[in-house]
């Protein structure tokens, strides 16, 4: 599964005894956070990034303001953070129009007052389910399927977000590149499914190397993995490479024969700094540069690290 912990849920609604129901209903399946007025519901969304919203269309703590259910929606849809999050619209008031209304605006659903438990139940469950699918889909396009890495797909979508920051606070920037040194040899020599290892065994490494979130590793094709390091000068950045090339070298990998291989890798690096002023072209430059040092490092005799 994608997600491990419960999902949540904000219910906005002023009536204690709704609440109070919604909360009974609930409380044992997932993470529950209440707001009772439109405001509070904006602010809380932004905080807690609820997996779905539950919003009563009329808030008597809000009439005075001329603030509804509905104006909370536009609010949220305005919000770059909050413009996809689930919404189910409740009301007492059965009325087609407000059902109408809520549905122009991109509600997942509508639950009429006074509740009948078993129906909420059922609906907020698939709405929850639904959410969680669509989720793991989108996680599996993202996700390279035999070392369980980001695939360049992911990669992509993460470099465009980190240079639009990067431009905004002019921070640098860096990007390795490495491949294993003479996989296709080894993979004739034991096999595509041990070939397969140590793919699996790359991963890993990577993995237990990088030590900031902000760190983003992936596959980017075949035998070759990229690491995006924001906010890591090129010196740093070779020393990081280093230390994979460094560990990687030192690892076992067991045959099926119960013997001991080892494999290299070799490196390339290369950083930037953008500003706003910055031609986006220089992204692909930045990656072919390192690329480039990629294949000087493998002309210079391979399991080295070589900065553009």
């Amino acid at each position: 599964m994608v997600r491990e912990e419960k999902n949540s849920i904000l219910i906005v609604d002023d009536d204690s005894g709704n609440i109070k129901l919604l909360v009974e209903l609930f409380r044992e399946e997932y993470l529950l956070y209440v707001a009772k007025t439109g405001n509070s519901a904006i602010e809380m969304a932004k905080g807690i990034m609820p997996d779905l919203i539950l919003l009563d269309i009329i808030l008597d703590n809000d009439i005075e303001n001329g603030f509804n259910g509905f104006d909370v929606i536009a609010s949220l849809r305005e919000i770059e953070a909050t413009k996809d999050i689930p919404i189910i619209l409740m009301s007492g008031l059965n009325e087609p129009e407000d059902e109408r209304r809520g549905l122009e605006q991109d509600v997942v659903d509508y639950i009429t007052k006074p509740f009948e438990n078993s129906i909420v139940k059922l609906r907020i469950n698939n709405q929850i389910k639904m959410i969680n699918y669509i989720r793991q889909i989108e996680h599996m396009g993202l996700t390279d399927a035999l070392t369980g890495l980001n695939n360049r797909r992911s990669f992509n979508k993460k470099i465009d977000e980190e240079w639009a920051r990067a431009c905004r606070e002019e921070s640098v920037i860096s990007v390795i590149i490495l491949d294993v040194d003479h996989f296709k040899r080894y993979n004739d020599t034991y096999g595509h499914q041990q070939g397969d290892v140590v793919l699996q065994t790359v991963a890993t490494v990577l993995t237990s190397t990088m030590q900031r979130a902000t760190d983003f590793v992936a596959r980017w094709g075949g035998e070759e993995f990229i690491v995006l390091t924001p906010n890591t000068t090129k010196l740093n950045a070779v020393n990081l490479a280093d230390r994979i090339r460094e560990k990687i070298e030192q690892v076992k990998i067991k045959l099926p024969d119960g013997s001991i291989t080892h494999i290299t890798i070799s490196a390339g690096v290369d950083s930037i700094t953008p500003n706003r002023n910055t031609p986006e072209i220089l992204l692909g430059e930045l990656i072919s540069n390192a690329d480039r040092a990629l294949y000087t490092a493998k002309e210079q005799g391979r399991n080295r690290v070589i900065a553009h």
